[in-house]
């Protein structure tokens, strides 16, 4: 697998490449001209995309995971 990921909070985007169980990623600056956006390619046999597509869903930083994560928790923040 490969990427890049924008992450909330951060003005960097995160780089990575994983092949079998060596994993490489680091914070680098995003190009001016780089749109801020997240992309994945996940290169195998038999993957379930649907699967995939929808646990990477849920980690995103949507008003409604948010929210729904503040609920799941067992103390309230603040």
């Amino acid at each position: 697998m490969k990427g890049v990921l924008s992450v909330e909070g951060n003005d960097r985007k995160y780089v990575y490449h994983a092949v079998h169980m060596i994993f490489n990623g680091n914070f680098e600056p995003w190009d001016p001209e780089e749109s801020h956006q997240s992309k994945l390619v996940f290169i195998g046999k038999n993957l379930d995309a649907a699967a995939l597509r929808a646990g990477f869903n849920a980690c995103l930083a949507t008003p409604e995971n948010l929210e729904a994560k503040l609920n799941g928790l067992r103390f309230k923040v603040g």
